[in-house]
């Protein structure tokens, strides 16, 4: 009877604590539903929401994060470094869409707008959504956050060479992801392996500087090198941009100020450059005219060229105000959906669970691409003539499949799930650094930007797949080692 009581008090508490961190989360999108009349207010109250999403999840005396470690020493979890990446991504960058469509360019005004421009209120009513699937999001996170003591069932072996492994994982996995994209059968599992590999590597180079061992730091700066050299010439940003943040905060829990001081400005640098660089790769190097080695150095050398300011700026503004943000997008899709076209209901979602099926299973499987492309064409986004892909972000399936209840309920279950995952990740990995880190946050990179429905679905299914293959694989070779009863709580550090 005291047992039960003391179950019952505990959960009371962890309820109370998880309820004052949750509730807030929603105050933005009311005073920006409130403020809707007035849509350029409606927008910067919805816009600013979610800094202080941000703010209450990460700083606040109310955030609710797992207490085993210190918070400078998880942030590759999904509260932090997920929750950056996706919302950072869906409610940060509509600003500059926002100020552009305001008459400003950068901060110089150079048009002014019609006045009760009906597009104004579209964007304002996007962003609302935007920062209610925030809220959603950071509510299914914690929701599946484990308070105190997050469960571990495995480990590895303490007996093997640790560094050995990681150096051997890094490199299979890298050959592996190789391998599986030449085999259509099982290509799927090549992006995560590859991007498993990539984390893994970054890992080795920051145990390599602070465990003072240069054989790490040279392998895993050799792979780390590899990726941001075919990442440069693949004609896109975000493999450099990500690979680079993710060396940042492994490095950031032992060198804070450095990280800061070093990192802030290399970002801001890559955000200047990038645009125009990608784009000059894409136009010569993507119809074949010339190799990607080709267009790359003709970019660098246009980069460098003292007279293309002028160009680098107008370039910038272009891909801030559009291809940085699918705010634009989403204003067609609110515009025309329940107006011209109604809810999609289940139609996506049970889609998405058909195309999880296997070709080789289903010969007539239609094309992952044609499925979601079909409700871009619908809403007039692009031209079926137009051979631009334009496949909808999760807020923007939730909303079209149940409209503003929609993105709540879709949003928390994809919060709900990310962190069901890396929980299980850690649970059959030893914990955060090898179980978070590496195996999570690589099989699992498609949940930091997301995508469409389909696949996003497809994806992680199978991404979970190769994880448990992968649990199987290191148990049966006594890599992976069961927990003591007396350990159960350990977090193995093996940095």
């Amino acid at each position: 009877m005291c047992k039960s009581l003391l179950l019952l008090k505990n959960w009371m508490n962890i309820a109370n604590i998880k309820s004052q961190a949750i509730l807030p989360l929603f105050i933005p999108y009311l005073l920006s539903w409130l403020t809707q009349s007035d849509p350029e207010m409606s927008y910067l109250v919805a816009w600013t929401g979610s800094f202080f999403i941000f703010y209450w999840t990460w700083f606040s005396p109310s955030r609710y994060i797992s207490t085993d470690l210190d918070a400078n020493k998880q942030i590759m979890r999904p509260i932090f470094f997920t929750q950056l990446i996706f919302a950072g991504f869906m409610c940060s960058t509509s600003i500059f869409y926002f100020l552009n469509h305001l008459g400003y360019e950068y901060l110089e005004r150079v048009n002014v707008p019609m006045l009760n421009d009906p597009q104004i209120y579209l964007i304002a009513e996007c962003q609302r959504l935007s920062v209610l699937g925030h809220a959603a999001l950071v509510t299914g996170l914690i929701w599946n956050t484990k308070y105190h003591n997050p469960e571990k069932k495995f480990k590895l072996n303490p007996d093997l060479n640790i560094d050995r492994l990681l150096i051997q994982i890094s490199i299979a996995a890298y050959l592996a992801g190789m391998a599986f994209r030449k085999i259509p059968a099982i290509s799927q599992f090549s992006v995560g392996l590859t991007n498993m590999a990539i984390i893994c590597a970054a890992f080795l180079v920051v145990k390599g500087v602070t465990n003072k061992k240069p054989g790490l730091l040279i392998t895993g700066g050799i792979l780390v090198t590899v990726n941001l050299i075919n990442a440069s010439l693949s004609g896109f940003k975000e493999p450099i941009l990500t690979s680079i943040l993710v060396m940042g905060c492994l490095f950031f829990p032992y060198y804070k100020r450095m990280v800061l001081l070093i990192g802030i400005p290399v970002m801001y640098g890559l955000f200047y450059i990038l645009p125009t660089y990608v784009s000059i790769i894409r136009s010569q190097s993507w119809n074949g005219e010339i190799s990607a080695t080709e267009a790359s150095s003709g970019a660098l050398q246009n980069l460098f060229d003292a007279d293309n300011d002028q160009n680098l700026n107008q370039t910038n503004w272009a891909f801030l105000t559009n291809r940085f943000s699918e705010i634009d997008m989403f204003t067609k899709f609110v515009d025309n959906t329940p107006k011209h076209i109604d809810y999609y209901g289940l139609e996506i979602i049970v889609n998405s669970i058909k195309v999880i099926i296997p070709r080789f299973l289903w010969p007539s499987k239609p094309s992952i691409e044609t499925l979601s492309m079909e409700r871009v064409y619908n809403a007039g986004v692009v031209s079926r003539d137009s051979s631009v892909s334009a496949k909808p972000r999760p807020v923007v399936d939730a909303y079209l499949s149940a409209g503003t209840i929609g993105v709540v309920i879709c949003l928390f279950i994809y919060g709900f799930s990310t962190q069901w995952l890396c929980n299980k990740a850690e649970s059959l990995f030893g914990g955060y650094q090898v179980g978070s880190i590496i195996i999570f946050n690589g099989l699992f990179q498609g949940l930091w930007r997301g995508n469409n429905f389909e696949f996003l679905v497809s994806s992680i299914f199978w991404s979970f797949i190769l994880m448990l293959l992968m649990y199987l694989f290191f148990k049966s070779r006594a890599i992976l080692v069961p927990v003591e009863e007396n350990e159960q709580h350990l977090n193995q550090n093996i940095l």
